[in-house]
């Protein structure tokens, strides 16, 4: 039986470990979110499980076993050679060589595959530490080494599920994921993202093979569009599909205060898609992705966290919240000088504003010649959960 109450997988190995000072991803982010919740009072002990670290054959299940044994051997060695360098992107293009460097992605990687295997028979999980999209079979891409995303995805085919919605809201392409399951028509890939940002993928014309659908929205893309696209293209896609299991990516880093995207969504629009997609499938896995504000990323996912239990937020979180946010500093410009309601509050008000007629092209574009979902769908449901 799976659990009646949304699961949340976590684990220590974030507490600590950064991809060095200079990086975007120096700050804390899944620790940070651990801690709000748990200072919220909003997880019970029974709801909490320690991500287990991925066997490195278990990897092997998206990863090729050269690359598996480069990232082991620069986490034991902390160096990499030229010839593995050029060849798999560990210690180039933003992926550094730090501490973690293999036993980080491999925790994120088994938390989402435990995810998996925990919505067996149904159920809710909620896996800040995951997400890494961009993450390719043979080399590290866009400061992910292992795609987490695809593993768990596998993990639920392996299960015996035949019908897979995966949507991405980060504001980068989810390249990696995309092509992992252009070919496997028992996953369906949906990328809200950034136009123009890097990977410089995922236009609305490429559709993988027809089992896929991006949805590239231009700067200043506010709160009132993303549920334009919500209610006019995604909810669209799932009645249609019917999938038996829907997993979402939901990147901090679409937000207005965020310094890698130009996207001006508050933590509403990503609360009002998480709500949007509970029930429509009976398993639920919600991962966090990118996101390089720290107040915005914790705010963000713990607010997720929240709407899974159908909680409420208060305007004004206790005492032991706001020291866990007052706690965080950053050394962007931003850091300096924070509003007071990043320390204060979690959930931000909408910021509504304009539907462009772009985005309104975009959504009916994205519904022309949707494939038929993959059939025997009540008998697949029954062999899974007898």
């Amino acid at each position: 039986m799976h659990s009646a109450l949304p699961l949340l997988i976590g684990s220590e190995i974030y507490r600590g470990s950064s991809y060095g000072p200079k990086h975007p991803l120096a700050i804390p982010r899944v620790s940070t979110t651990l801690d709000l919740i748990h200072a919220m009072g909003w997880v019970a002990p029974e709801q909490y499980r320690d991500s287990p670290r991925a066997t490195p054959k278990e990897l092997l299940r998206f990863h090729t076993p050269d690359y598996i044994a480069a990232l082991m051997a620069a986490e034991a060695t902390q160096q990499v050679d030229p010839v593995h360098r050029e060849r798999h992107r560990i210690g180039a293009d933003g992926n550094p060589i730090y501490r973690e460097v293999f036993s980080r992605p491999a925790t994120s990687a088994g938390g989402v595959m435990l995810a998996a295997e925990l919505t067996r028979d149904g159920g809710v999980v909620h896996v800040p530490g995951g997400g890494t999209h961009h993450g390719q079979p043979d080399r590290a891409s866009g400061f992910c080494y292992v795609n987490d995303a695809a593993l768990g995805l596998y993990r639920w085919l392996d299960l015996g599920l035949t019908n897979i919605l995966y949507l991405d809201i980060d504001a980068h392409h989810g390249d990696g994921v995309e092509h992992a399951f252009a070919q496997d028509p028992r996953v369906f890939t949906v990328s809200v993202h950034e136009a123009g940002r890097w990977p410089n993928t995922g236009p609305a014309e490429n559709r993988a093979g027809g089992h896929a659908r991006n949805l590239p929205v231009p700067e200043q893309f506010n709160d009132s569009e993303m549920d334009f696209l919500l209610r006019h293209a995604i909810l669209p896609i799932l009645r249609q599909r019917r999938p038996q299991a829907v997993m979402l990516q939901c990147g901090a880093d679409a937000i207005l205060e965020d310094p890698l995207s130009r996207l001006a969504l508050t933590n509403a629009a990503h609360r009002g898609v998480v709500a949007a997609l509970m029930g429509l499938a009976p398993r639920l896995i919600v991962l966090g992705g990118g996101g390089y504000n720290p107040w915005s990323v914790a705010r963000c996912w713990a607010g997720v966290w929240a709407t899974l239990n159908r909680l409420p937020v208060p305007p004004r979180i206790p005492p032991a919240a706001e020291a866990v946010l007052r706690g965080l500093a950053w050394t962007r410009a931003a850091g300096r000088n924070p509003p007071e309601h990043w320390f204060t509050s979690i959930a931000d008000s909408p910021r509504p504003g304009p539907v462009r007629p772009e985005i309104r092209t975009l959504a009916a574009r994205t519904l022309e010649d949707l494939p038929e979902p993959p059939p025997a769908l009540a008998e697949t449901d029954a062999r899974i959960t007898a």
